[in-house]
């Protein structure tokens, strides 16, 4: 299974860079971390909403009103989850804000969108049997090199909830990795960089780096 990070393919060359790594995995279905911004993709991909995206595209896509030919084999999961390749994958969109967290999402508007809410973290943390966590945000105590202190609570209560095998972070544009209690965690490289294949049986994710376009 391919696994990609950050695309931001509004960028052309972003989006060669993404297509370069979906021709070289040769895979049958995707994964992907946000900040995607474009939806016309090769085959089947399952992604959650990043910081960075088209606002009223992923409003379609969350509530099953898309009707454009510039969406295909897009797949959002938004405090969801879906059957791939035999796992159970679960996905909450957005990132944190405080002073948005405790509003309700049709309060939300323009570039708030971006964000999740209470009602999406609480929705999430009642999917069961979950093999695999795609978040935009990371739980604490993952590695990565930023200005701030990275590690959102409420990302911390999702796992204790749901207790993944495996978690999958993008957002930081780097490669980390940690464990949260049982649960392997796993920050991304932007595609441009690396994408990953994932083995279905292990869950063991293997990087490779991205052909020149």
């Amino acid at each position: 299974m391919l696994v990609l990070g950050d695309a931001h393919a509004d960028d052309p060359d972003n989006r060669r860079a993404l297509f370069a790594a979906y021709r070289d995995a040769d895979a049958d279905v995707a994964l992907q971390l946000g900040d995607l911004i474009y939806y016309d993709l090769p085959i089947p991909t399952y992604f959650i909403g990043g910081n960075n995206e088209d606002f009223d595209t992923i409003d379609a896509l969350r509530y099953g009103r898309v009707e454009s030919s510039d969406v295909t084999n897009a797949f959002l999961l938004a405090s969801t989850a879906a059957e791939v390749e035999g796992l159970r994958i679960a996905g909450l969109s957005g990132n944190y804000a405080p002073t948005q967290y405790d509003r309700p999402r049709p309060n939300l508007h323009g570039e708030r969108r971006r964000h999740f809410v209470r009602d999406d973290v609480e929705q999430a943390k009642q999917i069961e049997d979950v093999d695999v966590l795609l978040v935009h945000e990371a739980p604490h105590g993952l590695p990565v090199d930023e200005e701030y202190d990275v590690g959102c609570p409420h990302i911390d209560e999702l796992l204790d909830a749901v207790e993944p095998r495996l978690c999958l972070v993008g957002h930081h544009h780097q490669h980390a990795e940690s464990t949260f209690g049982d649960t392997r965690v796993v920050g991304l490289a932007p595609v441009w960089e690396s994408y990953y294949t994932l083995d279905t049986e292990t869950l063991e994710v293997t990087a490779h780096d991205t052909p020149s376009a």
